[in-house]
């Protein structure tokens, strides 16, 4: 919540009145970020929670400090690594589906019991129109790349992993009735630290796009939107509505017929538990 999409979205809760606790690998980083929003808004409520989505024991000991806060109305799994290098998590994960996917999932798991002790909470998670551009497949015999690496179809397939674990974890909460809700958004093409590793024609691309993209300021209209705006219900996905989704204001868009389907979600949902040993007991 320092850098792009999410610092900018914390911006705007805060500067509206709420308690926002910006989950930060960088203590420093943190705190320059609250320093910053503090200066735009005074009178915010803001405070920094250590969280390295890429070491399980850093998702618990955040989810321990989260978990003490009376209420939890929104939690936005923001965080994202793209085009990265092969590497892996400190648990032995690829690093994409490990941090994407597998850190959001754990911190979803272990605070949902505080979600659902708030009415009418929300869980969002941010993926990307890249879910499209896979096959479809999320590498379930080589999981962790110890046999293959492409640095982009293991991003989408992270990306991927994030709707299919929306549109479980939200049926799941129907089931039982809950009032909270998972939705998932994109931000689109926006201009973000997140693209520091794309390279060769892809990136020359992109720079020659940006004048169609939003900022990052624009790309978190989606999440503030999913976050705050009436009406929204379980299971919707929200992206930029201009540009083939790649900039302007924020609305309710479509995802691929694959992050629909409930039978690889619950494959994922299982495997999920499986690796990261935190189950949400739904």
């Amino acid at each position: 919540a320092n850098t792009g999409v999410g610092f900018e979205a914390a911006k705007v809760f805060a500067g509206k009145g709420a308690r926002v606790l910006l989950g930060c690998r960088n203590p420093d980083k943190g705190n320059d970020a609250v320093a910053r929003i503090i200066a735009a808004h005074p009178e915010a409520d803001v405070e920094v929670v250590e969280l390295d989505l890429a070491d399980l024991a850093s998702v618990r000991r955040a989810a321990e400090v989260v978990g003490q806060e009376p209420r939890l109305d929104v939690l936005e799994n923001n965080a994202g690594v793209m085009y990265v290098p092969k590497s892996v998590t400190a648990d032995g994960f690829e690093l994409q589906f490990g941090v994407n996917h597998l850190g959001h999932f754990a911190l979803t798991g272990l605070l949902l019991s505080t979600l659902e002790a708030t009415p009418n909470s929300r869980i969002v998670t941010t993926s990307s129109s890249g879910h499209r551009f896979g096959n479809g497949d999320l590498f379930w015999d080589d999981i962790n790349a110890d046999d293959s690496y492409h640095t982009r179809k293991r991003y989408y397939a992270s990306k991927l992993a994030n709707l299919l674990f929306t549109h479980e974890l939200d049926r799941r909460l129907r089931a039982k009735g809950s009032s909270t809700i998972a939705v998932a958004v994109h931000p689109g093409g926006s201009n973000t630290e997140l693209t520091r590793h794309m390279g060769g024609l892809m990136g020359v691309m992109w720079r020659l796009s940006q004048p169609l993209m939003n900022s990052a300021e624009e790309g978190a209209w989606s999440t503030e939107l999913a976050a705050t705006a009436q009406g929204v219900e379980g299971g919707q996905y929200f992206g930029p509505s201009r540009f083939g989704e790649l900039s302007g204001p924020a609305k309710q868009v479509d995802s691929s017929k694959a992050s629909k389907d409930p039978d690889k979600a619950k494959r994922l949902w299982d495997l999920s538990i499986q690796m990261t040993g935190v189950d949400p007991g739904i």
